[in-house]
């Protein structure tokens, strides 16, 4: 019996047999595009099957619904189910700046949201950190949707138990790598990539953050193309700037949405003019094609704050294309031209 995992019943289902019903429990492949109304059925992220089984899963997305670090607006608890909404827009067509769909080539799931006992808000780094931990156990790379940032802290803790200490990409506002001058042992949305180095979780020497717009003196040794260096320079010379500091080292993209102008991305919550379009962010992801990515979230989508769900739209928009970073990274598919018909960087 022909496995429904394989790539070679991917002509049997989904695309090639049109509209479909709740793929999220219906779709018999783990692979190809899934064509549904985008108003009705379940919400799993692009339509993907609802799975805790990760047999053969290159990817799982995972919602975490937190927002109780937060130091401003609260809301992004309710990200993950607002961008894994926005998603279903998504799910008829492969990303416009690839020349493939990522997931002809990935075996994607939604592996659904890590829990915990909201009263007990102690347990949460621990709750994350297993969860993560479960999804790299079997062989899955994780694609979180926050949820506020300071959930990337307790994923690197997962991410670097198993693999060492990695190189971070991190699109945002804030360096968020507050320490020392608000009390080194305070851990929220805006410290725990200073906790996160403290702790040898990630290599700041090969780690860029792009987008920076807020002031903090102390940059730990991270590569930082803040907003204006981006915005004189333009996104070939951030893909430049990025791939040379990242070179060949594994890396964790963490994408926090407030990167994008409030133009782009009012449903955030903390929000700073002068920020990078959508259309900038997603050329540069695409242009960091090849890169060893091994996990990434997209966090603080706040939808209460939103206008027409455009961040919502965002956040799905920037991890659909991630996708693509996957299915090209080292040992995976990779090359070939991209929509704008120009060569790709190849890893």
């Amino acid at each position: 019996m022909q496995d429904p995992r394989s790539k070679d019943n991917l002509r049997t289902t989904g695309i090639a047999r049109g509209l479909t019903v709740d793929s999220a429990f219906t779709a018999e492949s783990l692979y190809g595009t899934q064509r549904e109304p985008t108003y009705s059925g379940a919400l799993s992220f692009l339509r993907r099957r609802y799975s805790r089984d990760l047999t053969g899963v290159d990817v799982a997305v995972t919602g975490i619904p937190l927002d109780t670090a937060t130091s401003n607006r609260p809301g992004a608890r309710f990200g993950p189910r607002a961008v894994r909404e926005a998603s279903a827009q998504l799910a008829w067509n492969r990303p416009y700046g690839w020349d493939f769909d990522p997931l002809d080539h990935l075996a994607v799931v939604d592996y659904g949201d890590c829990h915990w006992d909201y009263g007990r808000q102690e347990q949460v780094p621990a709750a994350i950190e297993e969860h993560i931990g479960r999804i790299a156990d079997a062989g899955a790379s994780p694609l979180s949707i926050g949820g506020d940032h300071f959930l990337t802290f307790p994923i690197l803790r997962a991410m670097a138990k198993r693999r060492g200490k990695l190189s971070l990409l991190h699109f945002d506002a804030h360096s968020d790598t507050w320490g020392d001058t608000v009390g080194s042992g305070r851990v929220d949305h805006g410290t725990m990539f200073f906790h996160a180095t403290r702790e040898g979780l990630v290599e700041p020497s090969r780690s860029v953050q792009i987008g920076l717009r807020t002031y903090n003196p102390d940059t730990l040794g991270f590569h930082v193309l803040d907003a204006p260096w981006v915005h004189r320079n333009g996104a070939k010379a951030v893909i430049e700037q990025a791939r040379s500091i990242l070179g060949d080292s594994e890396v964790y993209l963490t994408f926090d949405i407030d990167c994008l102008d409030p133009g782009f991305a009012p449903g955030t919550g903390t929000p700073v003019c002068g920020g990078l379009s959508t259309a900038m962010a997603l050329e540069i992801l695409r242009g960091l094609r090849g890169i060893a990515i091994v996990g990434m979230d997209v966090v603080e989508v706040a939808p209460a704050y939103d206008v027409s769900e455009i961040t919502a739209l965002a956040g799905a928009t920037i991890a659909h294309e991630a996708l693509g970073l996957y299915a090209c990274r080292p040992g995976a598919r990779k090359g070939g031209e991209g929509a704008d018909g120009e060569r790709r960087n190849e890893g």
